[in-house]
């Protein structure tokens, strides 16, 4: 299991266009979409959880493509940067 990180996802997009841009590569098993609480309209990025074969195709294929007027980046999600368990 992979998880992808995905930036620059339009407002205007929804969150069934997007888990159908992925699923064009492989299963889904799992998307997060940021969401503003009062527009309901996303926030420009999200979270996709893939296979790592289907991930790497689908971060091949979609990586800097247009999705509604706006260029969508998609990386291997690297987790929370600087939150290390602490005592």
């Amino acid at each position: 299991m992979m998880t992808l990180f995905v930036r620059g996802i339009p407002p205007t997009a929804t969150e069934s266009g997007l888990h159908d841009l992925f699923a064009a590569y492989g299963k889904v098993f799992g998307m997060k979409v940021n969401q503003d609480f009062f527009t309901g309209q996303l926030r420009g990025f999200a979270t996709v959880d893939m296979e790592g074969h289907e991930a790497r195709a689908a971060i091949s294929a979609i990586n800097g493509r247009d999705f509604l007027g706006k260029t969508i980046y998609v990386e291997v999600d690297k987790g929370a940067k600087g939150k290390r368990g602490r005592r």
